[in-house]
């Protein structure tokens, strides 16, 4: 039986914080937390569509979660190697700092795949912390050339 479970609803707050634990942990402490609320809201509101295009697993602890994952599915124009255009991105693995190398972000990444599988998609991207990039590595994940750039309107 798998550590992780499926997250619900009631999990958003948790998943939040958990995504300001990540946050934190590769670009420095940052006081701003006005942000939460609405990320609260937007994934109550995604969460509660069992057969919606984002979900999220996570590990429990007393009083709270200990790790996370979320996942969407994406839909793009197909090409070569992905001819319907449907790939998976992974965000917001995180474990808090003092439950971290106990396989809690692993239960966590094994369950979103297991759950992209079962959704056909075959294609799966994020982007790897210096920290996370073993456990990346051992799931098959490699690096790609594609370079990422962005655009804040």
């Amino acid at each position: 039986m798998s550590l992780a479970r499926r997250a619900t609803p009631d999990d958003a707050e948790e998943l939040v914080r958990l995504r300001k634990v990540m946050q934190d942990s590769y670009l420095g402490p940052n006081p701003d937390v006005s942000w939460q609320p609405a990320a609260t809201e937007t994934l109550r509101r995604k969460l509660a569509d069992p057969d919606g295009d984002l979900t999220a697993f996570v590990v429990e602890r007393p009083g709270g979660l200990a790790a996370c994952v979320v996942g969407t599915i994406e839909y793009r124009l197909g090409g070569p190697g992905n001819p319907h255009g449907v790939s998976g991105y992974v965000f917001s693995v995180a474990t808090d700092a003092d439950l971290r190398r106990r396989g809690y972000s692993r239960a966590c990444m094994e369950a979103l795949l297991g759950w992209f599988r079962e959704r056909g998609v075959r294609k799966i991207d994020l982007r790897a912390s210096a920290d996370g990039e073993p456990l990346y590595t051992s799931l098959g994940f490699v690096r790609t050339p594609d370079p990422a750039m962005r655009l804040t309107l």
